[in-house]
Order: C-alpha cells, then sequence, then structure tokens
C-alpha cells in the first residue's frame, strides 16, 4: 500500500522525520524498513536519514498486511455510515459484540461481519482492524480503519483524546443539572470479573453530559466522554444513583427497553489522508426512541 506527500516546507528535514510530520509513526517506519516496505523520495528508494527538499515527492509504501485466518466470515449484513479508502464506520445494533468473543459459539460479531463485507468486495487488504468499540447492548458508531496506517493515526489521536464521542442516553430519575461533569476514576469490582466502579485506586475517568428532556421518572442526556473506560457512562451515572435505563448490571430491568438505553450517535476525527475532519451520526434505533417516546409521554408525570 502506498502513500504520498509534497513535502512543503522550505527547510530540509531527514526522512524520516519528514514521514512523521504526515502522521507515520515509529512502528509503521520499522515495518517499511525491516519488514518488506520502502521510503522514497522522488519515486527513488531511500533511507530514514536521507534529507527531504522543498517540493520533494516523499513515499511511504507499506507491505501487504496478512489476514488472521482464525477470524471466522459472518454473512450478516452492515449498516455502513461512511466509507473511503482509509475508514468504514458503522451503525453497529444492540446484541452485537464488537469483537468476537471466546464464550460466543457463533462468530457474529462486527469484526466477522467486516470480514465478510470486505470478502464480498474482494478488497485487497482483508485485515479487520477495529479503532472503537462498543458495549455488546450498546447501539451506534464504531469506526473500523482499513490498514495500518489509518489504525496508527485513529490510535493516535484517541491516546490524545482527539476522537470526538457523543452518547445519547436515558436515566433513571431526573438529571441532576441542565449540563455538569462526572470526574470521578474507575476500577474494576473485585467481586466480578466483568463490572466496574467508582473507585479511588482507579484510572481517571471525566464524562461530560447535557439534559436535553426530563421528568421525575426518566431524563434524557447527551453525553460527551473525555476518557474511554470500560462501562464508563454506565458506571458513573449509577454511582450518581442514575443507572440508565434497562442496564441490568448497574441498575435494574426496564419494561420500556431490553437493555441499557445508550447510543452513539455523533463521532468526528481527522483523516489526514484527505487533510479534513470526518463527522458523522447515526439515527435512533427503534428500541431506543419507543423507550423515549414510553418514558415521556406519561400523562400523569410532572416535570
Amino acid at each position: 500500500m502506498e502513500f504520498n506527500w509534497v513535502y512543503d516546507h522550505h527547510a530540509p528535514r531527514k526522512l524520516r522525520s519528514a514521514l512523521k510530520m504526515y502522521g507515520v509513526s515509529s512502528s509503521l517506519l520499522k515495518v517499511a524498513i525491516y519488514h518488506g516496505g520502502k521510503m522514497q523520495i522522488n519515486g527513488v528508494d531511500k533511507w530514514a536519514v536521507d534529507t527531504v527538499n522543498y517540493h520533494d515527492k516523499v513515499t511511504l509504501i507499506l507491505p501487504p498486511e496478512t489476514a488472521n485466518d482464525n477470524v471466522d466470515v459472518s454473512e450478516a449484513p452492515i449498516d455502513i455510515i461512511y466509507e473511503d479508502q482509509d475508514f468504514l464506520i458503522m451503525n453497529k445494533p444492540a446484541g452485537v459484540a464488537t469483537v468476537p468473543a471466546h464464550n460466543v459459539p457463533v462468530a457474529d460479531s462486527l469484526v466477522n461481519r467486516v470480514k465478510g463485507y470486505y470478502k464480498r468486495q474482494n478488497y485487497e487488504n482483508q485485515v479487520t482492524h477495529v479503532a472503537t468499540r462498543l458495549d455488546r447492548d450498546t447501539s451506534g458508531l464504531v469506526v473500523f480503519p482499513k490498514h495500518r496506517f489509518a489504525h496508527a493515526v485513529l490510535d493516535e489521536q484517541l491516546k490524545k483524546h482527539l476522537v470526538k464521542k457523543n452518547y445519547l442516553a436515558l436515566i433513571k430519575g431526573k438529571v441532576p443539572a441542565e449540563h455538569g461533569y462526572i470526574d470521578a476514576p474507575i476500577q474494576r469490582d473485585p467481586n466480578s470479573f466483568v463490572k466496574r466502579m467508582v473507585g479511588k485506586e482507579g484510572k481517571a475517568s471525566v464524562t461530560e453530559y447535557w439534559g436535553q428532556e426530563c421528568n421525575v421518572q426518566a431524563s434524557l442526556i447527551k453525553i460527551r466522554l473525555h476518557t474511554g473506560r470500560t462501562h464508563q457512562i454506565r458506571v458513573h451515572f449509577a454511582s450518581l444513583g442514575f443507572p440508565l435505563i434497562g442496564d441490568k448490571m448497574y441498575g435494574e430491568e426496564s419494561q420500556f427497553i431490553d437493555r441499557q438505553a445508550l447510543h452513539c450517535y455523533w463521532l468526528s476525527f481527522y483523516s489526514p489522508f484527505k487533510g479534513e475532519d470526518i463527522t458523522v451520526s447515526a439515527p435512533l434505533p427503534i428500541d431506543f426512541k419507543n423507550a423515549k417516546d414510553g418514558l415521556f409521554s406519561i400523562k400523569n408525570i410532572s416535570d
């Protein structure tokens, strides 16, 4: 796979430094140097220490990726929200895991479905990179980089909190403020392999929220994550006494929806390949919309 740039800085640089300006990580440089790739200046193979001058064409060539034969193919359809040669973004339905699980006999995660899609499209690279994840029973936007360079770029943005994700959630009770932050560290629950909890020994975790609609029974809130901990939204609101509607792990079952009412509806990140932001949104799924309508149509509940 080949990537090209025109070096537009007047000061000369080493080829290694010039490539890093365009988002090429040290690990990708090692792939190019030691594992069958190439680096070029004006179409000629060069070393990392060779000099790039103003208006030179700089090229990174990465070797083909090897798909994991242990990842099964699923023929189930996928709901594609956006696709270009570098990124695939889909709207994940609730009830489907993002990645395969060893304890699930039928391999039908998003990873399996994307692999099936790549095979049907006969894409040259059929490695399924996944950069963002959602819990099995959370719906919404998930990003699949289509090659290792795109994956490295997005991982770096995730580490720097440059990938913006907005969620909608239904929580039990009246939201405590129209706009607020929950700044509380999250750690594993010592009594469970799966559950998390707020605890002083946990990792820093920050959730920002805005109230959209509310009554004494429930609130619809918009959420922006400033960190990406496992179950972060669910744990944070449950710790305040406002668990998500339908969240059986951190709250209780609901007559309105058969899973936690959480949907990642908006996502934005920067594509260095296009030189612009990619911003997408996904509509509310039917079960979430029906729960919202049911919770806010009860006549005997007063604001």
